[in-house]
């Protein structure tokens, strides 16, 4: 009976730092793996924020162009495309500036 007790501690022992082992295995392949799969496998464009949230998303590319007589003297226009009022500027963005500590502004075209 103490052969057969003996027997199951040590295994027991052995389980233990067995598993120890693996998990500390598991722990180093997952600590350097997930990096290197962030880095290499994942498309950098996943990582970056979109700057088009929803403006015309079925087209491959949003080109908008106006005559300069149409104008007027002045136009402003939002180049972030995350406001209503888009193509023109509704002043969002100094709002966007303090919340989030951005510099973001409109592009204006003036008569001079």
């Amino acid at each position: 009976m103490d052969v057969i007790r003996n027997k199951l501690e040590l295994s027991t022992c052995h389980t233990k730092v067995e598993w120890i082992a693996a998990v500390t295995i598991a722990a180093g392949t997952a600590a350097t793996g997930y990096p290197a799969y962030k880095r290499f496998y994942v498309k950098d464009h996943h990582n970056k924020s979109m700057v088009n949230p929803h403006i015309q998303k079925d087209n491959p590319k949003v080109v908008h162009a106006f005559d300069m007589e149409d104008l007027g003297d002045k136009a402003v226009y939002c180049h972030s495309w995350r406001f209503k009022k888009f193509p023109l500027c509704d002043g969002s963005h100094t709002k966007h500036n303090e919340e989030t500590g951005d510099n973001m502004g409109p592009l204006t075209n003036r008569d001079t």
